[in-house]
């Protein structure tokens, strides 16, 4: 990225529960980039005290949206991208936002 310009990222209001991935995606763009960042169920259960389900897991998204978005923002500037150039959140990422 160019440090003499401004990049503003864009996260989509298209959280979704993926159940073949087993967690909660969202989009997210900046620049030319668009990918998809992946939070998998295994974070989920450090996260959450009681069941972990697909409902419980986007209403833990929704009520920690902007912790989620500036994990995603930190891995992507650190360009900490999965083998496909998408994202993957896990718990250290989340406490580190």
């Amino acid at each position: 990225m160019n440090s003499s310009r401004i990049e503003l990222f864009s996260f989509f209001n298209d959280a979704r529960w993926n159940e073949t991935g087993g967690g909660v995606e969202f989009g997210v763009a900046i620049g030319e980039y668009r990918g998809v960042v992946r939070v998998p169920r295994r974070t989920f259960q450090q996260l959450l005290a009681g069941p972990v389900t697909p409902k419980s897991c986007l209403e833990a998204f929704y009520f920690n949206r902007s912790a989620f978005e500036r994990a995603a923002e930190t891995k992507l500037r650190a360009h900490q991208l999965t083998d496909d150039g998408n994202i993957e959140l896990n718990t250290r990422d989340l406490e580190m936002a």
